[in-house]
């Protein structure tokens, strides 16, 4: 995942380029998408059945950042749909967009299931 968000991009050139403060979030949290979220923030987020953002830290080497351990969802009580992408958000509800990324393989949860990004699976990268 290295797509940024319309959001984060204009924060960033504020910040280096016109000295505008920005504060980085203190806990972000990924979100699991049924239709791409885009730079724009308007994809379908998974809703109901007990979903929930699931907060993540990461650790940086080089150019890149990966979650430090494994980020797991709330056991689905309602089929969540065919999870296609997963996003980078600053808040549990709502909030800006951050980054986004398609999976590598989509993923149908249905009513029982858990979803789970293992410890180090969750790549973001600056090139």
């Amino acid at each position: 995942m290295s797509a940024f968000s319309n959001y984060l991009e204009n924060k960033i050139l504020l910040h280096v380029l016109s000295n505008t403060s920005y504060t980085s979030p203190t806990t972000v949290y990924l979100g699991l998408h049924t239709a791409d979220p885009t730079d724009a923030g308007t994809g379908t987020e998974v809703s109901g059945g007990s979903y929930a953002r699931q907060s993540f830290a990461s650790t940086i080497s080089g150019n890149a950042a990966s979650n430090t351990s494994a980020i797991e969802f709330p056991t689905a009580t309602a089929t969540w749909g065919t999870v296609g992408w997963v996003a980078v958000w600053d808040n549990l509800t709502s909030g800006n967009l951050l980054f986004h990324g398609a999976l590598t393989t989509s993923k149908t949860i249905a009513s029982g299931d858990v979803f789970r990004v293992p410890a180090g699976d969750l790549d973001i990268t600056l090139d």
